[in-house]
């Protein structure tokens, strides 16, 4: 049976302007589908309302074409889509693998500090799981009162749900198990945004038929987290090429948060697009 065509896509979030990282990201996960006959998607997580902006999207369709990046289909925007996220997050509490957090972040914080040696995982301390005690008549009194709360992956629960041990296919090193109990009870969803990353990354990917999903290095250990929400949901699971990430003259990764330049200023500066694209390619 003839081996199917490759799927897959750049999904970046509108909350700056692409840099020469996200460029080098893009033009792998481009290549990839291009070289094998494949379809390249392009995708905006823009879950996060707070730090999002609309200019930045507009941006990074520019971006991507002037360097000569083309992509097929429509363009999926996550935030139109809120309603569907919506209903996987039902689900998983009907099955109750979700449970409310009330906790503040200082309050966590606090609790951490408090233990002393909590145990740590790839975001930090784990949360020592205050509220997934919570008696259930006082969790329905603080449900009915209307205080703030979180959606939290019971991590347990969910394993003891899934069953077996998880794996993953990453290029270039073969079938890697995963961990995601390192992640303790990770948040699903907050008040001010309705479905975290993780829940609407695996789910688009699954929805769009992603069968390569080519992201940085960084994003490596939260494959063993949606592998194990793609097991919950009975979603297909991707291979995965997790790619080192492009660094400044001083050793830093590139980031829009330690300033690195932008593709548009980049060409504002009088640089033509062949040559930003063989730097994105690593070309220096």
């Amino acid at each position: 049976m003839a081996a199917s065509p490759v799927t897959t896509r750049f999904a970046p979030s509108p909350t700056g302007f692409l840099h020469l990282g996200h460029a080098h990201s893009a033009l792998l996960a481009w290549r990839a589908a291009r070289e094998a006959g494949g379809r390249f998607l392009l995708r905006i997580e823009d879950i996060d309302r707070a730090r999002c902006r609309p200019e930045y999207t507009a941006a990074i369709l520019e971006d991507l074409a002037w360097i000569g990046l083309d992509w097929d289909g429509p363009v999926r925007v996550q935030s139109e889509h809120f309603p569907a996220y919506r209903a996987v997050l039902d689900g998983l509490s009907r099955r109750g693998l979700l449970y409310p957090c009330f906790c503040t972040r200082a309050e966590i914080a606090r609790e951490v500090a408090a233990i002393g040696a909590a145990p740590h995982g790839p975001d930090g301390p784990l949360y020592p799981g205050t509220c997934r005690r919570l008696p259930a008549e006082l969790r329905a009194a603080r449900l009915a009162a209307g205080d703030s709360y979180a959606l939290r992956l019971d991590m347990a629960g969910a394993l003891a749900a899934v069953g077996e041990p998880l794996f993953f296919e990453e290029r270039g090193e073969g079938r890697l198990r995963c961990d995601p109990a390192s992640f303790g009870d990770v948040v699903l969803a907050r008040k001010d945004t309705p479905a975290s990353y993780h829940l609407c990354v695996t789910h688009d990917d699954a929805l769009q038929g992603v069968t390569l999903v080519t992201r940085g290095e960084d994003l490596k250990a939260a494959t063993s987290l949606h592998r194990l929400l793609q097991a919950l949901m009975d979603w297909p699971a991707p291979a995965y090429r997790h790619h080192p990430l492009l660094r400044g003259p001083d050793g830093r990764r590139l980031a829009k948060r330690d300033g690195a330049v932008a593709i548009r200023a980049m060409r504002a500066e009088g640089l033509d697009a062949a040559a930003v694209r063989s730097a994105a390619a690593g070309g220096g």
